[in-house]
């Protein structure tokens, strides 16, 4: 019996990671300075999903605005936000989940949309209608595709010229 006990115990304690819970955008805690220190989903992100997730346009497209270098292979960078290259040496995990979470608890006066962010907005658009949508909309990105953008960004300790 013990020997049964010892196993149910060490599965439940293996499956912790699985039976995590993922932080909705309302219950998200940053500190004075915009950073979220708390994993979304306590699961660790995927950086090839991240990659996925940041050119995209269906996802994040962070490329549209951002230049990445090691992401070359993929077209259109933009340059209305800052180069990530190196980004990996300018900002922690935790101030890179602020960010993207919502950037405006970090640069209130940035352009950069809110990832994982239910309102309040300002009159949003109902997809291509023209008209104001109706009730809480849905963030942008997955707690997940956060996690993964991040782990992604963490490989990020190169600048080109």
């Amino acid at each position: 019996m013990k020997i049964k006990h010892t196993f149910a115990v060490a599965a439940i304690v293996l499956a912790a990671p699985v039976l995590a819970e993922t932080v909705s955008p309302a219950a998200v805690v940053f500190d004075e300075y915009g950073e979220v220190a708390q994993s979304l989903t306590g699961v660790a992100g995927n950086p090839e999903r991240g990659v996925e997730v940041m050119t995209n346009r269906g996802l994040g497209n962070c490329i549209a605005c951002h230049m990445v270098t090691d992401l070359q292979d993929h077209p259109f960078h933009g340059e209305v936000g800052p180069s990530l290259d190196g980004v990996a040496t300018r900002w922690s995990p935790e101030q890179l989940r602020g960010i993207m979470v919502n950037a405006k608890n970090t640069f209130p006066d940035s352009i950069m949309p809110a990832f994982y962010h239910v309102g309040p907005y300002i009159r949003p658009g109902d997809a291509f209608t023209g008209k104001a949508a109706d009730g809480e909309l849905p963030p942008l990105l997955s707690a997940q595709d956060i996690e993964d953008v991040i782990a992604y960004l963490m490989t990020l300790d190169t600048y080109y010229d």
